[in-house]
């Protein structure tokens, strides 16, 4: 039987989102933080824990932190008149409620909504995928071979949160505490085995898995990406090798052997650590065999046993995803065939090279591509399965990573024959400063075209492709809204070229019954 698992994304269904400070026992927060420093308390009791001022009850502590936007400890005073117990801080405020110093108040708060929470994550197998590329198609991978081997998931992730039961709609790739804890604790509720987190760059940084002890770490790959964030590439590098620490005791590693910056932090790690790889030796490896434009067969091998698999998905970077799958598989002990048999069952996954099918005479695939390498390896596997020209739609984000937009558009500018550049979600910067930014990039200056309306580039992009090409629409992938100076606009490009692909082939017909009319 094929898994659903991409439907699970689609007409999700609301579940009710129990926060922290739903408890009604008083608890010691000296008991949770014995280290602290107390101003105008030995101790605090309070019934929950809060990081909006907005949302505080009486009787929670308020956790003040300054954020990259906003200085939480601005909000001291709404937080107070709402009827905090207790301010949480990492320096000394004066305020008529005691004050809890700590050294870093993100890992103090994460630590205290895990503990409120009854720490979930004791009581499940989780397994953190991180990486530049591949976090999501991994984790849906790996969800295929859990479920191939008969164990319930949970998974949090890009795509939405699946707490064994109920499907919710994604506010971040790793929820924020408030968020994280109580999804775990359904997850063990609902008496699954294991958790699957993608677990990103902001969420370590910001100390999101703070109390968390993780099964499982798999780093994809780490390449250039949210360097408006932090700022250098071995600060990002430093960033992603934060999971290591959440380790359990008897935790393991999966890296990617082919991947610079996944391989490199094997000299740092005292754990069990299994690689993988294509081009060079690892212990979980793959031959890629037959790809076409609707499905690939590659050999997977792992230590003297082989297995064929077939997947919809098609490229190299998929077999990757694979691959870090298996890996985590096998050290829970899956046979090989039952692995093929789980990654296989993921048909497709929801933005991720998606190919849109509506009977045209040329390929048209939707996918999340939003970085230098992966739209390059997204144009190359498209090159090498299609006979005609390839086609790419794409932009860049506005208020992001700057230093990335020249190195997508030389990307684009190798692997592709004609660059339509539009708008991504250009948030509050001028589009005409991006588009220049991206043609920096460009040697080829004459293949690329500039349409800022996304929907009039996808439609000229599918008006100009001819049997055998193949157009890309990159950078959105899944996303169902485009965010254009503070507004939040309904936006599919898989619902605009399947629009657009209809009403052409109703157009088609309607001329081939007219003229055999006349």
């Amino acid at each position: 039987m094929r898994l659903s698992f991409p439907h699970m994304f689609q007409g999700r269904e609301a579940a009710a989102m129990q926060v922290c400070s739903d408890l009604s026992e008083v608890i010691s927060l000296r008991r949770f933080l014995p280290t602290a420093d107390f101003l105008g308390a030995d101790d605090v009791h309070f019934q929950g824990c809060c990081c909006d001022s907005r949302q505080v009850r009486a009787g929670d502590v308020f956790a003040a932190w300054a954020g990259s936007r906003q200085d939480g400890r601005t909000f001291v005073d709404e937080a107070i008149a709402r009827g905090c117990a207790a301010i949480l801080a990492e320096a000394p405020i004066e305020a008529p409620v005691p004050v809890c110093i700590v050294p870093d108040v993100r890992r103090a708060y994460g630590e205290i909504c895990q503990a409120l929470a009854g720490n979930p994550s004791r009581h499940l197998k989780v397994i953190g995928i991180t990486g530049t590329n591949g976090k999501t198609t991994t984790s849906c991978l790996v969800a295929g071979i859990l479920a191939a081997a008969g164990h319930r998931v949970g998974l949090l992730g890009t795509l939405g949160y699946l707490d064994g039961r109920v499907v919710e709609d994604a506010t971040h790739t790793t929820p924020p505490p408030e968020s994280l804890a109580p999804l775990l604790a359904r997850m063990v509720r609902n008496q699954c085995s294991h958790a699957i987190m993608e677990v990103s760059s902001h969420a370590l940084d910001q100390s999101r898995i703070a109390g968390m002890k993780f099964d499982a770490a798999c780093v994809t790959n780490v390449t250039h990406d949210h360097l408006d964030y932090h700022r250098t590439l071995s600060e990002y590098r430093r960033t992603k090798a934060k999971l290591f620490d959440h380790l359990a005791d008897d935790g393991f590693v999966v890296l990617n052997a082919d991947d610079p910056g996944s391989a490199s932090y094997l000299r740092r790690l005292n754990c069990p650590v299994l690689t993988v790889g294509i081009d060079l030796e690892a212990e979980i490896s793959a031959v890629p065999m037959e790809q076409y434009v609707s499905e690939q067969t590659f050999l997977l091998t792992a230590g003297s046993e082989s297995v064929p698999v077939r997947t919809q998905m098609i490229g190299l970077h998929h077999i990757y995803n694979c691959l870090h799958a298996t890996a985590i598989g096998l050290a829970y002990g899956i046979e090989l065939t039952t692995i093929a048999r789980g990654l296989e069952s993921v048909g497709h996954v929801p933005g991720r090279l998606e190919r849109i099918e509506c009977g045209q005479s040329f390929g048209v695939f939707v996918d999340y591509a939003h970085t230098p390498d992966a739209l390059s390896l997204v144009l190359l596997t498209l090159k090498r399965v299609v006979s005609g020209r390839v086609i790419c739609v794409f932009g860049a984000g506005g208020e992001r990573d700057m230093e990335k937009r020249a190195l997508m558009g030389s990307a684009v500018d190798q692997d592709a024959d004609i660059a339509i550049l539009t708008n991504d979600n250009p948030r509050g910067e001028n589009p005409a400063a991006i588009f220049n930014d991206i043609l920096k990039g460009f040697d080829k200056a004459e293949i690329a075209r500039v349409i800022p309306d996304r929907t009039k580039a996808i439609h000229h992009a599918l008006s100009m492709a001819r049997p055998g090409d193949c157009v890309l629409i990159a950078g959105k992938g899944h996303e169902t809204c485009q965010i254009i100076g503070r507004q939040r606009l309904p936006h599919d490009d898989r619902k605009i070229a399947r629009e657009w692909l209809y009403e052409r082939a109703e157009l088609l017909a309607l001329k081939e019954r007219a003229k055999l009319e006349n």
